[in-house]
């Protein structure tokens, strides 16, 4: 009986050391699958980085720092700088974000708090196809619907309200052509709104249901609980699904480029056409020669990329803030 008990020890023990190896050598195998995925998406983006920065080389060896601040496209003189293009993109994004972040912010809140059950997933799920809706549609909706209405309707509204005043007045100056850095901020946040609403909606969810009863249980209004407990709870998450409208703000190109104009200029109307970076982009890369032409596009694609890393670099540091104050 030992004799036989003596040799099922080691065989027990056997097959234990090859079941460890083989764990082993799975996580082995699993680590090193994903290193290399995620090594992938860092070169990738490390020769981007690289290739935009060769390419637009030549730009910034002819005009130097000032291409960044020259309000001067001019293609036949060779003569480029993107103030006109940043101005158009930074402008168009922000009056993007001024209506959609407070109406994003009023659909998440009616879906999670003062929706009926029965309109909760078809009203949802219609935002969350908002998303999907090609940037293009947009454009053509903007350009033909859109933008005539703007101008007939809501451009000569604007301007009897504000044009008069002082600081703002110039703003809402020019004639009503529907077309202009005011439009394409609007159809932008049109694109921006699914987006943000989505990831709000998703991130209220989260809070705790007894969090909510409890403040209703103490005499609190439905405004009381978003502002106490709801917003505290999910501040990091909606600065998030802030940033990320802006950043699909920031590089939308074709929507824009159908509404914004397209006039490489800076003019202090809202009204008056102007341009962005991407729609530059889309507008010229087909057509333009080799050399300068090109040069610059490049460093256009290179600021806009700048700009990108930049505003998640804020984005990032926000939440860390924000979960700085809450302790974690």
């Amino acid at each position: 009986m030992s004799a036989v008990m003596s040799t099922r020890r080691p065989i027990r023990s056997d097959l234990q050391a090859r079941q460890i190896r083989k764990f082993k050598l799975q996580d082995t195998i699993f680590h090193q699958l994903t290193l290399l995925f995620a090594l992938i998406v860092l070169a990738a983006l490390t020769g981007i980085l690289i290739a935009l920065a060769i390419e637009a080389l030549p730009a910034f060896r002819e005009f130097g720092a000032a291409f960044l601040w020259t309000n001067v496209w001019n293609v036949p003189e060779a003569q480029f700088g993107a103030l006109s293009a940043i101005y158009g993109t930074v402008v168009t994004s922000a009056i993007a974000l001024l209506i959609a972040v407070p109406v994003s912010f009023g659909i998440a809140l009616f879906l999670t708090e003062t929706c009926p059950a029965w309109l909760r997933r078809p009203l949802g799920t219609a935002i969350e196809l908002l998303a999907g809706v090609p940037s293009i549609i947009y454009g053509i909706w903007g350009l033909f619907v859109f933008a005539p209405l703007f101008a007939r309707e809501v451009q000569p509204l604007l301007q009897t309200l504000f044009g008069d005043l002082p600081v703002i007045g110039g703003w809402f100056a020019g004639p009503p052509i529907g077309v202009g850095i005011f439009a394409a901020g609007i159809v932008l946040s049109l694109m921006v709104i699914p987006f943000i609403a989505s990831v709000m909606r998703d991130v209220f969810e989260t809070v705790p249901a007894q969090l909510k009863e409890s403040a209703y249980g103490l005499g609190c209004t439905t405004w009381e609980v978003v502002t106490g407990v709801v917003l505290p709870y999910t501040r990091v998450g909606v600065i998030g699904g802030i940033m990320l409208g802006l950043g699909r703000a920031l590089g939308e190109t074709m929507a824009v480029t159908f509404v914004i104009g397209n006039a490489n200029r800076i003019v202090g109307s809202l009204f008056a056409p102007g341009t962005s970076i991407a729609s530059t982009l889309a507008n010229e890369f087909g057509e333009a020669d080799p050399g300068l032409h090109i040069s610059a596009l490049f460093a256009l694609g290179l600021v806009l990329f700048v700009i990108t890393f930049v505003v998640l670099a804020i984005s990032r540091w926000l939440i860390r803030r924000g979960l700085a104050r809450q302790g974690k």
